[in-house]
């Protein structure tokens, strides 16, 4: 089964309420009773009411998004590079090296490799060799 797809702003705000320690049912109650104001001192930026926007276009895809995991509609290199932090806790120089298309020599386990995997878009390829992962943007001969 296919992961729903969001956005790269909503899989941020997702993973830093994570990263803050909200569980996967404090995230689902507060969006069920349209009550996400505690969060904005987490992230003074982020519009948390945009994951209620997101649950109510199909309440069940927002549960699985939460439970199961999502697939990223579009992600840039600079998301690329936060969704690694937030997500798997993976510092640029130490983890990786931070190139202009994406990222090379990246440690990572296997299973968390696989989430990142079915998380990221289309435009993105992802080969392993002996030096670690490299995530790189796609050419454009890639797509033909």
């Amino acid at each position: 089964m296919s992961r729903p797809k969001i956005s790269q702003m909503d899989a941020y705000m997702i993973e830093t309420l994570r990263t803050n320690n909200v569980t996967n049912e404090e995230m689902i109650q507060a969006v069920k009773e349209k009550d996400v104001s505690k969060w904005q001192k987490l992230n003074e930026k982020f519009d948390f009411e945009q994951l209620i926007t997101l649950a109510e276009k199909d309440f069940a895809s927002f549960e699985q998004v939460i439970h199961e995991g999502y697939a990223v509609k579009f992600v840039t290199v600079g998301g690329l590079e936060r969704l690694l932090r937030l997500k798997f806790g993976k510092e640029p120089e130490k983890d990786y090296q931070k190139q202009q298309t994406g990222a090379v020599s990246l440690n990572i386990d296997a299973s968390s490799l696989e989430e990142l995997k079915q998380m990221l878009s289309l435009n993105w390829k992802v080969e392993e060799d002996e030096s670690g992962v490299s995530i790189l943007l796609k050419e454009q001969k890639d797509f033909g």
